[in-house]
């Protein structure tokens, strides 16, 4: 009975993009189950909201504040990465039906599907925390879940980066000099970020647009906007485009883009071309040197002429940041800046690199 209740409870979540919460699931289980008592109603949403909200056996490790990665294999195989690499868990799940379950209750809260007709998503299911799972038969042999975590650590500059770098990097914010942090998945782009919000002057507004929310800077006037995907019907999607465009409208003294990877890097690099500068903003890239290319790649997909891309790239983006991540240690591993050569196209130049 429990198993065709939570069933239940999660299609109807789902259908009506409602949150999980004790009274939308009494008022469920009321209109499924109508010959239930009200302390049999409370019991069941009792229990369907512990089912739909923890992370089953792998609530230790997502407690564990070391860990940054939690991969599900198959029942039997879970790794964890606390900071130095992947490590098979201990943890194991009683069946595959156990692993699919979890993945399904984690989208049903955030009004996604997982089934047949949706193989896969990705989505924030929590705050911090964001899931990709994949099931079978698209997941050849088992349901395949990542999450990735991103800890609110509240660090300072100078234990991340040193003295010496802490000193030319909050120089580059007094001066108003929009940055961009850049490096692979892990290497502390977040981490950077969140510090270096911190450092500007608690006199200036600062809008943070994320698709997940993973920044939470020690700063007393800070608004955040997140993105949303679309529910079950195909309606009420807000992209990080749109968000952009919004939160120029709300009197930013500093733009913060938790990662550019679409669109938004259109009305981004409008935005920095027209007065909002000391801007911060990270992007997957490889090295400093790739970062012209990637940005090209995103505005072209996006609808920009190349030229028009590297022409507002140049007055847009100021520094680059860029991290590594080499045997567990994450450090800066080179600082740059935007340079326009001679055909008009913008590479990077490297001002100071460490090893």
């Amino acid at each position: 009975m429990t198993d065709e209740i939570d069933g239940h409870v999660r299609l109807s979540l789902a259908q009506s993009n409602q949150r999980p919460s004790l009274s939308n699931i009494s008022t469920i289980i009321k209109g499924h189950a109508p010959w239930l008592t009200s302390a049999e109603v409370i019991s069941a949403a009792i229990t369907s909201t512990a089912n739909l909200i923890e992370f089953g056996p792998l609530t230790p490790l997502v407690a564990d504040l070391r860990s940054t990665d939690i991969l599900v294999t198959s029942k039997d195989e879970i790794w964890v990465d606390f900071g130095e690499g992947l490590r098979l868990s201990q943890i194991r799940f009683e069946s595959e039906l156990e692993v699919r379950n979890l993945a399904q209750r984690l989208a049903t809260n955030t009004g996604r599907r997982l089934d047949e007709a949706h193989p896969y998503v990705d989505a924030p299911v929590a705050d911090g925390i964001r899931m990709h799972a994949i099931i079978p038969p698209i997941a050849r042999d088992s349901t395949q879940i990542a999450f990735r975590l991103i800890r609110i650590q509240h660090r300072s500059l100078v234990d991340l980066v040193g003295s010496d770098i802490r000193t030319y990097l909050t120089n580059l914010i007094k001066a108003r000099r929009s940055i961009l942090i850049s490096g692979g998945t892990g290497v502390g782009k977040t981490t950077l970020l969140t510090s270096l919000i911190g450092e500007v002057s608690g006199s200036e507004r600062i809008l943070i647009i994320e698709d997940t929310s993973e920044l939470f800077p020690q700063h007393p006037h800070v608004v955040h906007l997140q993105s949303r995907e679309t529910n079950v019907e195909g309606a009420g999607g807000i992209t990080m485009r749109d968000l952009v465009r919004q939160a120029l409208r709300m009197r930013p003294d500093r733009l913060v883009i938790g990662e550019v990877r679409g669109a938004e890097v259109v009305d981004l690099l409008a935005a920095l071309n027209s007065g909002h500068e000391g801007a911060f903003a990270t992007i997957h890239a490889n090295s400093a040197a790739a970062i012209p290319a990637r940005i090209e790649a995103l505005g072209v997909a996006a609808g920009l002429d190349r030229r028009a891309v590297h022409s507002q790239l140049a007055t847009a983006i100021e520094v680059i940041v860029h991290l590594r991540r080499e045997h567990g240690r994450r450090f800066v591993s080179e600082i740059g800046e935007i340079h326009v050569e001679n055909d008009g196209l913008c590479s990077v130049k490297t001002l100071r690199r460490w090893t």
